[in-house]
């Protein structure tokens, strides 16, 4: 017999559309009297930070924002920020973080492209976007967060952030979506080459991040979290919204400097945090890291670059229980975790660390996470050889890149979101990476990942930062150029550095030349290798 279920209604009893704002209601009713935001001498309640999400929710409604505008954000990792990843969607409109490192170029033509109707700004970049309005041929209107731990420099004057706040309806109703597909922010790529893409989120992703987040990081209730992932990079990685759900403290510092993170570690007694390898490595060398490793051990999310394992190794030394990660401003942030394996006990530190590096397997909230050959549409065999492009699939996928449909079809084409990563899987079906595609240096027939050089690299005492790139080689074709950036207090030389990578590589992956000096890096932290690669191609022209 047939049996009809789709005559089962949908009704307000059993569909609520997903939405990352229901768990701040849920925080404030479950955990409302528990410290929520720490912030030098500013402390308050979840309870008070949906009050005051709610006021300046209704605030921005008076002044006419609402469903579908873009309201963009610039400002560091201050509670003012965080508060916004609730109070804008709470109008319906859309929340743009703006990378605060960027020039006023590049912000110029995110306000553009963005249609932004109002910018957040805190007051020490009110320089930064008055250029950008020079550049840009007009003003938008302008709210300034005025903190104290900025300085003293002036805003726009036009209104006052806790003065909204003040002025607003602590009790604003908020104008939750009905379809969990509406936009709930636009986030930029960081526009290595060419303009950056508008990277556009909605509320049942946001949701299902903030879920799979919390189940596959282990996160326990009432954690202490220390905000370094900065709020403008795929929103934080969408912690804002999971760390409501578990009633989590959150602890501000306004800059990533070792000595403040050191000591908000210690004094607010941090027990979770992210951060991109840079900052570890940051960490690790720092005159102001404890001689004793923290106990309890911290829970650390690490992504960005695959993080050398020389740097993980030096984490593991200060109590630091470092989960590689990996994923793309187009997945909402991390869809991939490096989960540890209890047969890697028995293996040495270094050992360890190697294993560390690798990029896993999918978050519970992925449907998809594989490894795929462009050419033939399957998945590479797990031989740890075999390379192909990851490929994902799933609720944390983008709607698509905001005004540009070509750009969305190229990256769905076949159902899939392709990364432009290149990996292996291995027999354990742990993904890693080798190599951005187009970072893969083709020598005399062989392939050599750039990754694996610069992790070699990364061993010496004396580099702080390294990246590889083809450099044209008259006879093979290419080969490997390593652009290194020395620690202040350290002094090598080229025939050293290419001594040091024949003792731990192949022949055939020992770099050819070495420059030395600052590498050029994006706002976010991560390498411009386009710049590098120009570079190498001048300096392999004179040798061809």
């Amino acid at each position: 017999m047939h049996k009809n279920f789709d005559a089962l209604p949908r009704t307000a009893a059993n569909y609520v559309a997903l939405t990352p704002l229901s768990f701040l209601s849920r925080a404030a009713g479950v955990f409302g009297d528990r410290e929520a935001v720490s912030y030098g001498d500013h402390r308050y309640s979840w309870s008070d930070v949906e009050r005051r999400c709610q006021a300046f929710a209704s605030a921005l409604v008076a002044r006419g924002i609402g469903l579908g505008d873009t309201v963009s954000v610039i400002a560091p990792n201050i509670p003012a920020l965080f508060e916004l990843h609730y109070a804008v969607p709470m109008t319906g409109a859309v929340l743009n973080t703006i990378n605060s490192r960027l020039e006023a170029e590049t912000i110029a033509y995110i306000l553009d492209h963005a249609d932004s109707q109002l910018v957040i700004a805190d007051s020490a970049y009110a320089p930064l976007l008055r250029a950008a309005f020079d550049i840009l041929g007009r003003e938008i209107p302008v709210i300034d967060i005025i903190d104290d731990q900025a300085g003293a420099t002036p805003g726009f004057g036009q209104h006052n952030y806790e003065d909204m706040i003040a002025s607003g309806d602590g009790g604003f109703a908020p104008r939750l979506p009905a379809d969990e597909w509406q936009a709930l922010a636009l986030n930029y790529t960081s526009g290595t080459s060419g303009k950056p893409k508008g990277v556009v989120y909605h509320h049942r992703g946001a949701y299902l991040m903030s879920m799979g987040t919390i189940a596959g990081w282990n996160v326990p209730q009432n954690p202490v979290y220390l905000s370094v992932v900065p709020m403008f990079h795929c929103n934080g990685w969408n912690h804002p919204w999971a760390m409501a759900m578990v009633g989590a403290r959150m602890v501000f510092t306004r800059d990533a400097l070792p000595q403040k993170l050191f000591r908000a570690i210690k004094e607010e007694g941090v027990t979770h945090f992210g951060a991109a390898p840079v900052i570890l490595a940051m960490l690790a060398d720092s005159e102001d890291a404890p001689e004793a490793p923290f106990s309890p051990p911290l829970k650390v999310f690490t992504a960005g670059a695959p993080p050398p394992p020389a740097v993980l190794a030096k984490t593991r030394a200060l109590g630091f229980e470092v989960m590689q990660v990996y994923g793309l401003t187009e997945t909402y942030g991390h869809v991939s975790q490096c989960i540890w394996r209890e047969e890697w006990d028995a293996l040495s530190a270094d050992e360890q660390a190697e294993m560390q590096a690798m990029q896993g397997v999918g978050f519970p909230m992925v449907e998809g996470f594989a490894v795929v050959d462009r050419a033939t549409g399957g998945e590479v065999p797990k031989d740890g050889k075999t390379q192909g492009e990851i490929a994902i699939r799933g609720n944390v996928v983008m709607k698509g890149y905001y005004k540009d449909a070509t750009a969305t079809a190229a990256a769905f084409e076949n159902g899939q979101f392709w990364s432009g990563d290149g990996a292996v899987v291995h027999a354990n079906s742990y993904v890693q990476i080798k190599d951005r595609l187009k970072d893969v240096i083709i020598s005399g027939g062989e392939n050599i990942s750039s990754v694996e050089v610069e992790n070699a690299l990364h061993h010496h005492p004396a580099i702080a930062a390294v990246a590889v790139v083809a450099m044209p080689h008259p006879k093979w074709g290419e080969s490997p150029c390593a652009f290194v950036e020395l620690r202040s207090d350290a002094a090598a030389d080229e025939a050293g550095i290419i001594a040091f990578c024949k003792e731990r590589l192949a022949g055939f992956k020992v770099p050819k030349a070495v420059v030395f000096g600052d590498l050029p890096k994006t706002a976010t932290g991560k390498i411009q290798k386009f710049l590098l690669r120009e570079r190498a191609r001048e300096m392999g022209k004179d040798k061809t």
